[in-house]
């Protein structure tokens, strides 16, 4: 997703120069990016005011998706109001004047370590894990030590003055991240936008075959499912969760024919939002 609000910030969690914070850049240039600590900090911050949209990933097409967001977002408060894809482009940097031959240690987020094992092997590189990936690069510039490098952004690297020794570094070519852009209230797109998707989350009741009775109607109206999955609330294990999106909005009429069904089987179902779908779904 691609645009522009009134001046103002996008929170994210991370350390700048992290993916989130590239991935703000990029969709919204014109708002000042804000670093937060975590996703719950990212949240509050829009809640308060303090920001005027989020950035938040919530699946990976290699890691799969982000639990967190997941579990905080019934609750939050907030809303769905946009999509953006991020192709993550891994680096390998290192203090100013280090040599590719001189490294010994590669330091970064454990998922970004998975992501770049071909280069570790074939320089022999030992990997360290540490929080963040733009963490480990604010690290490796504090130390200065040509043995150590890190995984991180581009951006990372003209933020802490640190050498890009190989760009793209990664194993798979389409590791690609998928961002939420959250709002504090609900923004309707216009009756005649095209390639809307909505984003819900229900709770059947518990009554035989009431998933498959409360999922009958988008089949029989011919309504598009892009996404089901089935996630533990509070530790329980009778008490589950389904996270869902679809093509169209709630106002078609096959869609609004299908949450009827499934609000009947359904003893908890609520709307996180109706957005456009990012040109990148069509690219790929």
């Amino acid at each position: 997703m691609t645009g522009t609000t009134k001046m103002g910030a996008i929170a994210f969690q991370g350390r700048p120069g992290a993916y989130s914070d590239l991935a703000c850049r990029t969709a919204f240039p014109a708002l000042r990016t804000l670093p937060c600590d975590t996703f719950e900090a990212a949240m509050e911050a829009l809640r308060s005011g303090e920001a005027e949209l989020a950035m938040l990933p919530c699946e990976n097409s290699l890691a799969g998706r982000v639990p967190d967001i997941h579990h905080l977002l019934p609750d939050s408060g907030l809303h769905v109001v946009g999509e953006h894809f991020h192709r993550v482009e891994h680096c390998l940097l290192a203090p100013r004047g280090a040599s590719i031959e001189g490294l010994q240690r590669a330091h970064s987020h454990a998922v970004a370590l998975g992501q770049v094992r071909g280069i570790l092997r074939s320089l022999g590189l030992q990997p360290v894990v540490e929080a963040d990936t733009a963490g480990a690069a604010q690290l490796v510039a504090e130390w200065g030590r040509p043995e150590e490098a890190a995984i991180a952004s581009a951006l990372a690297a003209e933020i802490y003055g640190l050498d890009i020794l190989r760009r793209n570094v990664e194993d798979a070519a389409h590791n690609t991240t998928r961002f939420y852009v959250m709002a504090r209230s609900p923004r309707t797109p216009p009756a005649d936008a095209p390639d809307l998707m909505t984003t819900f989350v229900f709770r059947v009741r518990n009554v035989p075959a009431a998933l498959y009775k409360a999922l009958g109607g988008f089949a029989t109206n011919g309504v598009n499912m892009i996404k089901l999955e089935s996630y533990m609330e509070n530790g329980s294990f009778t008490a589950t969760f389904f996270y869902a999106e679809i093509d169209g909005r709630p106002e078609d009429q096959g869609v609004a024919r299908a949450f009827e069904e499934l609000r009947f089987f359904s003893e908890r179902f609520e709307i996180f939002g109706v957005y456009p779908a990012d040109p990148f779904r069509r690219r790929s």
